[in-house]
């Protein structure tokens, strides 16, 4: 089926990358957004394009917290105390997948993914998306001991042994220090990843939103998606808050941590469950002593990412199993200071800016969801988990080939019906 109006529901990294791609194959979009480009997770993300650590997020490492560990707000993986019926659903769901054999089944379907997905970005900036990705070299991550950082390589080695390609070194404290001066003495050990890189996620989304633009595509936004119609006489009604509404050939959900309430509708049962980060900005006129890295820094033992960006180094981490619509949690933020201050000390933690939450679109199984629903017309893109930028594009690439015919073997991994 030929579609020549489409309407992209999501104006963050997902969405926008569908509607690119469909404009390669000649369709008219329009894309729509109940707050403006980049409002949610494509906003604070750490930016990462790193295959290496592009894995499913459900793994037997989580349960190893244990119940105790998940109740505390302090804790990298934490859930509220709820008695909501869903969240407590998913969480069992969630738990469930936690298995080698799971993670091992995922991992294999990643890495088809990650070797392609560094490819989509490089599509785009072919096609004349102007904001640029960045070689990340050296891309360090940091650990106390060398015992901590044996954690790190067994699971590259597992990744590896899933078909998944992962090029690093050990590198001692000494390289260590040189390569980021800013590290404490309580940084001893570290592993050096080839091949990845980063980008500035709101400045790469804005570019992104300007080339659909220019290619002749309309973003609008605030449109409040209310409803989506599919009455069966070939269009489809995007309808929105007041009586706005979009009527096109064929509509993409790709709203986030929201896409169930338009895709159930349309037969997609999966449930996507908010699993919010955290981030701030430290300034460079905040430091003490030393310098900013120049390349993205990872402490995978707090499970916080640190990334230049431009005029600022952002600090990110966290899950956190809970509402995307709950405020901001000041002792999450609080807990990813405590968690990195001992490896960071020089610098100023106190002098914070741009503290942000927002809510990675998660799923059970750890699987995306992306492609066609019960309705001919209807498609859905989303429950990347941490990963939307990561495989933002590469996800835009596949349902659109999809949706003009050419459905790509990888996507039968991320039905959305399943």
């Amino acid at each position: 089926m030929a579609f020549r109006r489409v309407a992209v529901v999501g104006a963050g990294i997902v969405g926008l990358s569908t509607a690119w791609f469909l404009q390669e194959r000649g369709v008219s979009v329009t894309v729509v957004d109940r707050s403006g480009v980049a409002a949610d997770s494509s906003w604070g993300n750490a930016g990462w394009l790193a295959p290496a650590l592009t894995l499913p997020l459900p793994e037997p490492a989580v349960l190893r917290y244990g119940l105790g560990a998940v109740l505390r707000s302090s804790s990298p993986v934490y859930v509220p105390p709820t008695a909501d019926p869903r969240l407590l659903r998913f969480l069992v769901d969630f738990a469930r997948h936690c298995t080698d054999r799971h993670w091992s089944a995922s991992m294999r379907v990643f890495a088809r993914a990650n070797r392609v997905a560094l490819g989509a970005y490089d599509a785009l900036a072919a096609g004349g998306a102007r904001e640029p990705t960045r070689t990340a070299d050296p891309f360090l991550a940091v650990f106390t001991s060398e015992t901590e950082r044996a954690e790190l390589l067994d699971e590259f080695d597992r990744v590896r042994a899933a078909g998944g390609e992962v090029a690093c070194d050990p590198v001692d404290a000494e390289a260590l220090h040189t390569m980021v001066p800013i590290l404490g003495t309580r940084a001893r050990a570290g592993v050096r990843i080839h091949g990845q890189r980063f980008i500035d996620p709101p400045r790469f989304t804005a570019a992104l939103a300007e080339s659909v633009r220019e290619r002749g595509g309309d973003v609008l936004a605030p449109f409040d998606v209310t409803e989506v119609r599919d009455p069966g006489n070939g269009v489809v009604d995007v309808v929105g808050d007041a009586g706005r509404a979009v009527s096109v050939d064929a509509v993409v959900l790709a709203t986030g941590a929201r896409l169930n309430s338009l895709a159930h509708g349309f037969g997609v049962r999966v449930p996507v469950q908010a699993g919010r980060g955290y981030s701030f900005a430290v300034e460079p006129s905040a430091l003490d002593t030393g310098e900013l890295p120049t390349n993205p820094v990872y402490f995978p033992v707090q499970r916080v990412a640190c990334t230049p960006l431009h005029d600022r180094f952002r600090v990110a981490g966290m899950m956190e199993f809970r509402s995307p619509d709950a405020p901001l949690d000041p002792r999450r933020i609080h807990a990813i200071v405590d968690a990195v201050r001992p490896l960071m000390p020089h610098l100023d933690w106190q002098m914070r800016t741009d503290e942000w939450v927002g809510s990675r679109p998660c799923t059970a199984d750890g699987l995306p969801l992306v492609g066609s629903t019960r309705s001919p017309r209807v498609f859905v893109a989303g429950g990347h988990g941490m990963w939307g930028v990561a495989l933002g594009p590469l996800t835009g690439r596949l349902l659109a080939d999809a949706m003009s015919g050419e459905p790509d073997p990888l996507l039968q991994h991320f039905d959305p019906l399943r």
